[in-house]
């Protein structure tokens, strides 16, 4: 994982712990994946994949609460993307309120010159 050692705007120093905190989970998910046993892998998994799904929908709603008070900031989208690590699409997404998968992404109408 490459880290930069630079925390976003207006937080000194919170890069390099941030980055310490995610080599740490990331460290713990290659260890359960070195498991031996493979029934208290797939227990682990399992116990693993149930609380990413209940922290995935908050940690979505936090980074959109977030998206929204930057982009009131007067923040663009882009400069928005590059400060929360995420694609311009996705800041896109957070702002709209959408939260289902790219391909059942509702179109955008187009409107009639």
């Amino acid at each position: 994982m490459q880290t930069s050692g630079e925390g976003p705007p207006n937080q000194e120093g919170a890069g390099v712990a941030d980055d310490e905190e995610v080599e740490r989970v990331l460290d713990a998910l290659d260890a359960v994946e070195r498991i031996a046993d493979p029934e208290a892998r797939s227990r682990a998994q399992v116990q693993i994949t149930a609380a990413t799904r209940e922290r995935a929908a908050r940690w979505t709603a936090e980074r959109a609460e977030l998206a929204n008070q930057m982009k009131a900031e007067g923040e663009s989208v882009r400069g928005i993307a590059k400060r929360l690590g995420v694609k311009p699409s996705t800041v896109q997404d957070l702002l709209r309120g959408y939260k289902g998968s790219g391909k059942d992404r509702p179109r955008v109408e187009q409107e009639e010159a």
